[in-house]
C-alpha cells in the first residue's frame, strides 16, 4: 500500500494560541519529512532526538536504504548489480558523479585515481614517529589529516579543480597509507603501489608483496577484495559519515574531514563488527562448545550475543550479505584453508542460523560483517586491520558526501541544539566560605 501524500502538519502549543503548520517534504523514496526550520523562531520551541534517529540533517542524492525490505540503492542502482557487474573505481565515480562512466571518462577516472596512489616520500619519516605497536586505526588518523601538512597548497575548497584533486588523492592514497601502517608494525619494508594492477589487486599487492620474492595476486582474492570495497563504499547518513558533514560545514580541509570521519568509524559500535564476530569465534574456541554457546544466546537472562547477525538497520536482511556469501565460499576454495580452527566455527554458525527456527523467526540472518570478517580472516589479514579496510572503502563515500555538500549553496555550519539539565543561574561563593 502507498503511503498518503500529506502535505503538512500542525504544531500547537499548549495553553497558547500559537500553532504552526510545518511543511511535510517528499523525497524521490522513502517517508515524508516535516520541515521544523521555523519551528523555534515561530514556537520557542526545538526538537528532542538523540542519536539523530528521526532527523534528516541534510538532502542527498547519494545512497538510499529502506531497512524494512532490505533495499540499498547507489545513485538508484541495487548493490546486488553493482557488485557483481561492477567493480570498485566504477562505483567511485558514480557515487562521486551521480552516473555510471563512459568508457572515455572511466579510463580519465581511472588514470586520476592511479596516479596519485604515491605517497609524499617525507610521509615515510612521519610513519617512522609511531611506535610500532600502534594500532593501525591510530596511524590512520594520523597520516590522513597530515596530507593537509604536505599538500597545503591546494587547500581551497572553494574551488571546484581543487576539490577534484582532493578527492582524487583521498581515494588513491588512502590504500597506500593502510598497507604502510600494516607493513610498519610488521617491521617489514613499504611496498610502493603499482600503476598496472587494479584499485583492489594493487592494496593486495602492498598488502602482502616482500622485496625477497614475487607475489601474484589472485584474481579470486582481488573480485573479494573489490567486491568488499564496494558493498563499504557508503551506507548513508551513518556515524561516520555525519562527522564528516558536519566536519566539512565548518570549512575544514578535506584531509581534515576524512580523518574525523576515520576516528568515528573506528568506534567499536561502528566500524568494528566484522572485528567482534572473529572475537566471538575465538571465544567459542571450538565446533563441539557452539550447543553450549547457543544455548546461552537463546537464554533471556544470559548476556551473550551473536555477533554478525541480523543488523540495525536491515530488519529482514542484508542486502549486501548474500553477495559476500558468495565471495566467501570462492575465497575458502581458492585457499583450500583447512587448518584455520575459526572457519569450520563460522560455517557451523551460518549453518544453524539458516536453519534454526529461533534465528529464523528473530530474522537473525549473517550480515556483511560476518561474511566479511570470514574473507578477510582465511586471507591471512589480523584484526587490528579490518576497520582499517572498512575506512578504505567509505573513503569513498566519505568523499562523495562531503563533495555533495560543499556544491549545495544552502549548506551552512551544523549546530545541534541541546537539553540543558544544569545547575541554573547561581553566585559565586568566595572559597573561604564554603563549607
Amino acid at each position: 500500500m502507498s503511503q498518503p501524500a500529506y502535505k503538512s502538519v500542525t504544531m500547537t502549543l499548549d495553553g497558547t494560541n500559537k500553532s504552526l503548520t510545518l511543511p511535510l517534504v517528499s523525497g524521490t523514496l522513502g517517508p515524508q519529512v516535516a520541515d521544523i526550520r521555523k519551528l523555534y523562531n515561530e514556537l520557542g520551541v526545538f526538537t528532542y532526538d538523540p542519536g539523530y534517529g528521526g532527523t534528516a540533517a541534510c538532502d542527498s542524492k547519494i545512497t538510499y536504504i529502506d531497512g524494512d525490505e532490505g533495499i540499498l540503492l547507489y545513485r538508484g542502482y541495487p548493490i546486488a548489480q553493482l557488485a557483481e557487474q561492477s567493480d570498485f573505481v566504477e562505483v567511485a565515480y558514480l557515487l562521486m558523479h551521480g552516473e555510471l562512466p563512459s568508457p572515455a571518462e572511466l579510463a580519465e577516472f581511472t588514470t586520476g585515481v592511479t596516479r596519485h596512489t604515491m605517497l609524499h616520500e617525507q610521509i615515510r619519516n612521519f610513519l617512522n614517529g609511531f611506535r610500532r605497536d600502534a594500532h593501525p586505526m591510530a596511524v590512520m588518523c594520523g597520516v590522513v589529516g597530515a596530507l593537509a601538512a604536505f599538500y597545503h597548497d591546494s587547500l581551497d575548497i572553494h574551488d571546484p579543480e581543487v576539490r577534484r584533486i582532493s578527492a582524487f588523492r583521498l581515494i588513491a592514497k588512502v590504500p597506500t597509507i593502510a598497507a604502510w601502517a600494516y607493513k610498519y608494525a610488521l617491521g617489514q619494508p613499504f611496498i610502493y603501489p603499482r600503476n598496472d594492477l587494479s584499485y583492489a589487486a594493487n592494496f593486495l599487492h602492498m598488502l602482502n608483496s616482500v622485496p625477497a620474492e614475487p607475489y601474484e595476486v589472485s584474481p579470486v582474492l582481488a573480485r573479494a577484495m573489490d567486491r568488499i570495497l564496494v558493498l563499504h563504499a557508503d551506507h548513508e547518513q551513518n556515524a561516520s559519515t555525519s562527522t564528516v558533514r558536519l566536519a566539512g560545514s565548518t570549512g575544514a580541509n578535506p584531509f581534515a574531514c576524512i580523518a574525523a570521519g576515520i576516528a568515528a568509524l573506528w568506534g567499536p559500535a561502528h566500524g568494528g563488527a566484522n572485528e567482534a564476530v572473529l572475537k566471538m569465534l575465538a571465544e567459542i574456541g571450538h565446533v563441539d562448545n557452539i550447543p553450549a554457546f547457543i544455548a546461552k544466546v537463546k537464554d533471556k537472562n544470559s548476556d551473550v550475543k551473536l555477533m554478525g547477525f541480523g543488523h540495525r538497520v536491515y530488519k529482514n536482511f542484508d542486502p549486501r550479505a548474500q553477495i559476500l556469501k558468495q565471495s566467501c565460499d570462492e575465497v575458502l576454495k581458492e585457499l583450500g584453508v583447512n587448518d584455520e580452527p575459526l572457519l569450520p566455527l563460522a560455517m557451523e554458525l551460518e549453518r544453524i542460523a539458516l536453519t534454526d527456527e529461533y534465528f529464523i523467526s528473530r530474522k537473525l540472518y549473517p550480515n556483511v560483517d560476518f561474511y566479511s570478517g570470514i574473507i578477510l580472516k582465511a586471507m591471512g589479514i589480523p584484526t587490528s586491520m579490518f576497520t582499517v579496510i572498512f575506512a578504505v572503502a567509505r573513503t569513498v563515500g566519505w568523499v562523495s558526501q562531503w563533495k555533495e555538500m560543499m556544491e549545495d549553496p544552502t549548506q551552512r555550519i551544523g549546530r545541534p541544539r541541546q537539553v540543558y539539565t544544569g545547575a541554573t543561574t547561581r553566585d559565586y561563593v568566595k572559597l573561604d566560605a564554603r563549607a
